[in-house]
């Protein structure tokens, strides 16, 4: 049997498949369970005559969930190990998933959010881990895009079993339940190949969302941009004048855009010595993109050539800052830090529809390109600042 192949500096670089595969496939299959629950969810709320209002409080509790576990997800890895963690919370998030279809009173719901929300989570920052340390150096970009596009065709195709189950009876839960319990299949075989933790990370968890500014910003950007816009584009497109089924398939477009850019865009970070400049370059471009939604509401064919590479900037800002982050630090730190990214991606989905609503209601319609752009300039700020005075550490 052949060696691994090692680079200069000891890292290996050849693609370990059986560990990529089973973190890649494990969150593939919570992600074709999350994307077919929040439809789910929301349209059995509505039809037990739960308010809009109360159904949006429900549905927070996904980034709320998020946020608090965080920061004791590396804790738990360390204490418990990485497998066998993503192990209890595949069953965690598995049995709350199944509970939903038994809890008639609305305030139950909530407390299964937070549990489904967190287990998942967990699972989220634990994977990601896994594949960043996985990962030859020279190649981390590829992965992680081979790794977001999986990941887009497996939330892709959680409305689309939705479509074909409906709202009615067990059934869509427990087959929600079941993609989920496949999960434990890939970490079972490949539990003795997780990263091991050692050591517990250095600071505090907060610290770490300052440690890598670039990649913790662009996630919170993204996590904005993404749940904003992607809840808010309808409103504005039709109010802009387009049909129902034009907003819709200019949302398509973007998320075409979302899928497609994932692996040029990581494969071209690997090129490069510093990320942080590819980072910035699809920043500037994500806020001229933004700046021109106005410009662009007379042709639905200029709006969607525009979003489709706009979309995949904003999908890159993830993949690429999540690379960044695998390239700057190891072990408890990276896993730690991937806790704190996960963390700033959640705050951002809790920012985003709350700012470009206010936004909408205070500027007018093109309030939602405004506040898009302001996203954007931020981060464009914090990368380009970051780059002139912080020149990349070895």
């Amino acid at each position: 049997m052949s060696k691994p192949k090692n680079g200069a500096n000891g890292h290996r670089e050849d693609i370990h498949w059986p560990s990529l595969v089973a973190a890649i496939s494990a969150i593939t299959a919570v992600g074709i369970a999350i994307g077919l629950g929040l439809p789910l969810l929301s349209i059995i709320l509505e039809k037990r005559g739960i308010s809009s209002t109360l159904i949006g409080l429900n549905s927070a509790m996904a980034g709320i969930a998020a946020m608090v576990a965080a920061p004791v997800t590396t804790k738990l890895a360390h204490d418990v190990g990485v497998a066998r963690t993503m192990l209890w919370a595949v069953v965690l998030s598995a049995a709350s998933a199944l509970g939903f279809y038994y809890a008639e009173a609305y305030w139950m719901w909530f407390p299964l959010r937070l549990v489904f929300h967190g287990a998942t989570t967990t699972l989220f920052i634990l994977s990601e881990f896994w594949i960043n340390a996985a990962a030859p150096p020279s190649r981390r970009g590829l992965v992680l895009g081979i790794y977001a596009t999986v990941l887009s065709v497996g939330f892709a195709c959680g409305p689309l079993l939705f479509s074909v189950l409906g709202s009615d009876g067990v059934l869509p839960f427990v087959v929600g339940a079941l993609a989920i319990l496949v999960a434990a299949v890939p970490i079972f075989i490949a539990r003795r190949e997780s990263p091991v933790l050692d050591s517990k990370p250095e600071q505090h968890f907060f610290r770490y969302i300052f440690l890598v500014p670039t990649a913790t910003v662009a996630v919170f950007v993204f996590g904005a941009v993404e749940a904003g816009g992607l809840s808010l584009f309808p409103i504005y497109a039709t109010r802009t004048g387009f049909t129902e089924a034009q907003a819709a398939l200019l949302l398509t477009v973007m998320g075409i855009g979302n899928m497609v850019f994932q692996i040029p865009l990581g494969m071209l970070s690997d090129k490069l010595k510093d990320r942080r400049l590819l980072l910035s370059i699809m920043a500037v471009i994500g806020l001229c993109g933004s700046l021109a939604l106005p410009w662009l509401s007379q042709s639905w064919a200029l709006m969607a050539l525009v979003l489709l590479f706009w979309g995949g900037c904003v999908s890159g800002l993830y993949t690429v800052g999540l690379s960044h982050l695998g390239s700057r630090l190891t072990g408890a730190d990276l896993a730690a830090a991937n806790a704190a990214f996960v963390f700033c991606y959640a705050v951002g989905t809790v920012a985003g529809p709350q700012g470009i609503g206010a936004a909408i209601d205070i500027a007018g319609n093109h309030g939602f390109a405004w506040a898009i752009a302001g996203f954007f300039g931020l981060y464009v700020l914090v990368s380009v600042v970051r780059l002139l005075f912080k020149p990349k550490q070895a």
